[in-house]
């Protein structure tokens, strides 16, 4: 298999951000006209202090969330031909965890806010810790897990893939040289220096 260089892997890491940020954007869009919105209904002069703050919260999270979605595009033109690749798509990921963790913040409160005015505090409180439980577990707590499970790079490196099993091009933490490069410093016999 051929190893990309450290070039290759920033740009296929970033436009796969993108990828993924692209389905979280739309629902944060949607989810944020329509807080903007609500204000305006003829009901929302009804609701009480407590309702008016989880609206608040829900409001502002969803503008962080859209922030951060949007934020990888907006700094990969300015810093376009920069030479700064993998800083981006570290930040990136970083952003996107971000934009994940105030959008879990910003649906559970506007569900508790909703299923606060149809129905009661209980039901609504209910409803929101289990969507904020299901969110942490699915977005965050499960993922951390599987992560945890997996070897680091250097032990990676020390124990090749299972035949059958390819080893993800560029994560083993290689210094970006190529498979042809690596293959023929290799194949040099002991005696001869290596370039």
């Amino acid at each position: 298999m051929k190893q990309e260089s450290h070039q290759e892997r920033a740009d296929r890491n970033f436009v796969e951000l993108l990828q993924g940020a692209r389905v979280a954007v739309t629902g944060v869009q949607v989810l944020f006209a329509f807080l903007l919105t609500v204000p305006f209904s003829s009901g929302f002069g009804r609701i009480d202090l407590a309702d008016q703050w989880l609206y608040y919260v829900a409001l502002v999270s969803a503008a962080v969330a859209s922030i951060c979605y949007i934020a990888p595009t907006t700094q990969h033109r300015v810093l376009f031909r920069q030479g700064l690749k993998e800083k981006l798509v570290r930040r990136s990921n970083f952003y996107g965890i971000a934009g994940a963790l105030a959008l879990a913040v910003s649906m559970t409160a506007a569900t508790m806010l909703v299923v606060d005015y149809l129905f009661h505090a209980t039901v609504a409180s209910v409803t929101a810790a289990a969507l904020a439980v299901l969110s942490a577990w699915t977005w965050f707590v499960q993922p951390a897990l599987d992560r945890s499970d997996q070897p680091s790079p250097s032990a990676r490196d020390s124990h090749p893939s299972a035949p059958g099993e390819p080893e993800e091009p560029g994560e083993s933490g290689e210094s970006g040289e190529s498979g042809e490069s690596r293959e023929s410093r290799e194949a040099a016999s002991p005696g001869e220096p290596r370039r």
